[in-house]
């Protein structure tokens, strides 16, 4: 029986912490009415204690959301989880995130302590959060650079404390997915009370390698994702939602599955850009402009004949508005007489073979063929046989 992965959505909060891509009480709320509407199961909606803004925001958000858990980010400070929980108070399902960091490099260079001392910090943390709800996550800072058996220790200790998720960040974006996977195994392995808890991904995308860290993560037995919509996060981006979404969908043998309504992805995706100011790049995976875009005369004519030899997701299952033939240089006759055909004309081979040497010449002149440009050619060449 396939299992589920739940989806977590960081947006507003690591999402957040792009530069300019601040955004007011209004904004975070409709943002999380749509993530809702999109199926995400958990929504980390701020880090209450570090601004009245973000406390008034997770506190409205609280109050709207009913099908979601709404998340609250602390530190392992009791006045963080105080105020988170005073945040989370009308929440349907509220859920405490906290934690400190792991790794030696943040035990030594940012603690200055040892890692007893973090231990038991992380098991206070916890404690403090049952207080409020049942539902508490921990987050082990730099687990991605922390060592397996003392990781292992730590898991151990917040399940027992009371966590009923452990975030396992790949803080830094450093590890190989082989290696995160690793991490996520050796877990599920030695750590006893680990069926009382589920693993969470949440992966940075600093060497690029964020969804294939999540994905691997997945694959050895976590079965939460932290993510973000288009990737937005500190430094190069979190792992993103909509890529972990649909290599899930795709690879139905790894028999997992998630509650997304992926036909909401793109539209969403266009949302996020324009209300936090942020342009997705062309090329990014699903929701990019040229996603579903096709230019190479070869990938061109294959797509034509059968459009799974290019294109392994169907543009309307993510709500992209379809495949793009796009003319230039590289394009052959085959997309030519495909675009001229959809503008309402119909040419024979012969007409195709006369106006590809017109439109050759216009492709090396610039970067793209456009619909006045087809127009044009159709008219002046052969206007006798064209209907349109």
């Amino acid at each position: 029986m396939d299992q589920q992965i739940q989806i977590f959505d960081t947006t507003l909060r690591d999402g957040e912490q792009v530069p300019g891509c601040k955004l007011n009480t209004k904004e975070k709320l409709a943002l999380a009415l749509q993530l809702e509407e999109l199926g995400v199961d958990i929504i980390e909606a701020g880090f209450p204690i570090s601004s009245p803004g973000d406390f008034e925001s997770v506190q409205a958000i609280s109050r709207v959301i009913k099908k979601a858990t709404v998340c609250g980010l602390t530190r392992a400070v009791q006045k963080d989880i105080e105020v988170a929980a005073q945040a989370l108070k009308y929440a349907v399902r509220p859920r405490i995130h906290t934690g400190i960091g792991t790794s030696d490099f943040h035990i030594k260079a940012k603690f200055n302590t040892t890692q007893e001392a973090i231990l038991e910090r992380a098991i206070q943390a916890v404690k403090w959060a049952r207080n409020f709800t049942d539902d508490v996550e921990f987050f082990a800072e730099d687990a991605g650079r922390t060592d397996n058996e003392y990781l292992a220790r730590i898991v151990e200790a917040v399940i027992a404390a009371g966590a009923s998720v452990v975030n396992i960040p790949d803080t830094t974006g450093y590890c190989l997915p082989y290696q995160y996977g690793e991490k996520i195994a050796y877990l599920m392995n030695h750590v006893p009370n680990m069926d009382k808890a589920i693993l969470s991904c949440h992966c940075h995308n600093d060497l690029g390698l964020a969804t294939a860290n999540s994905i691997s993560g997945v694959i050895n037995g976590a079965r939460q994702i932290e993510c973000t919509i288009n990737g937005l996060g500190e430094r190069a981006g979190n792992t993103s939602l909509e890529e972990v979404v649909m290599i899930i969908q795709q690879h139905k043998h790894l028999g997992l599955y998630t509650n997304i309504k992926t036909q909401m992805l793109n539209p969403l995706s266009r949302e996020v850009s324009d209300i936090m100011r942020m342009p997705v790049q062309p090329n990014k995976a699903i929701v990019g402009a040229n996603a579903f875009s096709h230019s190479s005369g070869i990938h061109q004519d294959g797509f034509l004949k059968d459009a799974q030899t290019y294109e392994i997701i169907n543009p309307e299952q993510v709500g992209a508005e379809g495949s793009k033939i796009v003319l230039t240089a590289r394009s052959g006759r085959s997309a030519l007489a495909y675009r001229f055909q959809k503008l309402g004309y119909e040419f024979n081979r012969n007409d195709i073979d006369h106006l590809y040497q017109a439109f050759v010449k216009i492709a090396d002149s610039k970067k793209e063929v456009v619909e006045s440009d087809l127009r044009a050619m159709a008219e002046a060449h052969v206007p006798e046989n064209a209907i349109a």
